[in-house]
């Protein structure tokens, strides 16, 4: 393990250990940025448990106050990140059950979609909070997460939000917890809106006649290296478009039939739904805690 990584002495708790978590658990053992004894997780079922405890090595536990309490930071200048990576639906009553247990020392951070800063600090009567919005491509280690702290969060705590978030691909810092569900919109939704247009390529190409295995090849491949070449290139999207389109040729012809079925329209007023779903998902959370 790197002893010299923020997170050499940290403990981490992830209360609640679904997909996300243990995408986040296995990206940072992986990287060796922390080693097995450093980390501890909670689950309500047992055969998830044991399932986690066989396949790396962690401590698991029923009860989310005993695991936040079993990460409690072992010296003064030792860290320790409490994640919270339950389903929204369950975080008010999480929450509820871990007010109390909450080290001064402590760094929250939340994957919880639409979970405000101000509801999580206030329902666990705890200041230092981190609200994050990973991707699923963060299970292959190729993600980008974006984050943003509350005022309470020092720069050490920040680094090592960074060191962990940074086990699952790219981190974006924003200003602001409007870009939190900004990003989700755009990053974290982004996946459906690939995999929607990979799907219809290849049936497109099936119809054609190739058999799936070879229109999926296809398919994947070219997606693949036209992500590469852009990043490569660093050239706006539209001049790379250009310097495929011939006049008269396939590209111009297909590029004319989607501005024709207002593509680039329908996707802007998908990621816009997107958006103003995760914001209605915290405005809800937020009337909950006010009853």
């Amino acid at each position: 393990m790197n002893e010299t990584n923020a997170l050499s002495n940290c403990r981490l708790a992830f209360i609640g250990c679904g997909v996300m978590a243990e995408a986040i658990i296995a990206g940072l053992l992986r990287k060796r940025l922390v080693s097995p004894d450093q980390i501890v997780g909670s689950h309500p079922r047992v055969p998830r448990r044991e399932e986690l405890h066989a396949k790396y090595g962690i401590q698991m536990f029923e009860d989310n106050r005993e695991a936040a309490l079993a990460s409690y930071p072992a010296g003064p200048n030792n860290g320790s990140l409490l994640v919270l990576a339950v389903k929204p639906q369950r975080l008010g009553r999480v929450l509820q059950e871990l007010k109390g247990s909450i080290h001064q020392d402590q760094l929250v951070v939340s994957v919880v979609a639409g979970a405000r800063l101000e509801t999580i600090a206030d329902e666990l009567l705890h200041a230092p909070v981190v609200r994050t919005m990973p991707n699923t491509p963060a299970q292959i280690g190729e993600g980008v997460t974006a984050w943003t702290p509350s005022a309470a969060v020092n720069e050490k705590q920040e680094q090592q939000v960074c060191a962990m978030l940074d086990a699952l691909g790219k981190t974006v810092r924003v200003d602001n917890e409007r870009q939190i569900d900004m990003a989700t919109a755009l990053s974290a939704t982004g996946p459906t809106y690939i995999f929607l247009v990979m799907e219809a390529l290849i049936d497109a190409g099936v119809h054609m006649g190739f058999s799936r295995h070879v229109a999926q090849e296809l398919v994947h491949q070219m997606m693949l290296g036209s992500i590469l070449f852009a990043k490569e290139s660093h050239k706006h999207p539209a001049e790379l478009r250009n310097m495929v389109t011939s006049p008269g040729g396939t590209s111009a012809e297909a590029i004319y039939q989607m501005e024709k079925g207002t593509l680039r329209t329908v996707l802007s007023k998908a990621v816009w739904a997107a958006f103003q779903r995760a914001e209605s998902l915290g405005e809800r959370q937020g009337k909950t805690r006010d009853r």
